[in-house]
């Protein structure tokens, strides 16, 4: 599995397409894509690079290739933000929440949100 690699920008883009149609050949993605599209052989040389850190597999169909995620996005988040929070905030879930808070102005329904998640989550 792709633990502990990283997606560039164009990459995370591609996986996000993968992620929602599940899977699809280089056509299909890049009818996901947003104007102004990526040429067929960009995408299908990312593809490729997908395929050789593990993010993507493919099933063969004479030349052309069915791609499907290897990971879901929920594990790509998972081991993205635990390196950010290793990384940025020496390993500290409370410190990177603290970032955010005062970063992000967060108003006081969100900490209220945040608060009733973090209480459910204790009572698990």
């Amino acid at each position: 599995m792709a633990e502990n690699k990283e997606l560039t920008k164009v990459e995370l883009q591609l996986m996000n397409v993968l992620w929602d149609i599940k899977e699809g050949f280089v056509n299909d993605i890049l009818a996901e894509l947003p104007e102004p599209k990526p040429a067929y052989n960009t995408v299908s040389t990312f593809m490729r690079i997908l395929v050789s850190k593990d993010f993507v597999g493919y099933t063969s169909f004479g030349k052309s290739h069915r791609y499907y995620p290897l990971i879901t996005r929920e594990a790509y988040m998972d081991s993205y933000l635990t390196s950010v929070k290793n990384t940025f905030f020496r390993g500290s879930f409370a410190s990177m929440i603290s970032f955010f808070a005062e970063k992000e102005k967060l108003s006081s329904k969100e900490i209220k949100e945040i608060v009733e998640i973090l209480d459910d989550n204790k009572n698990k």
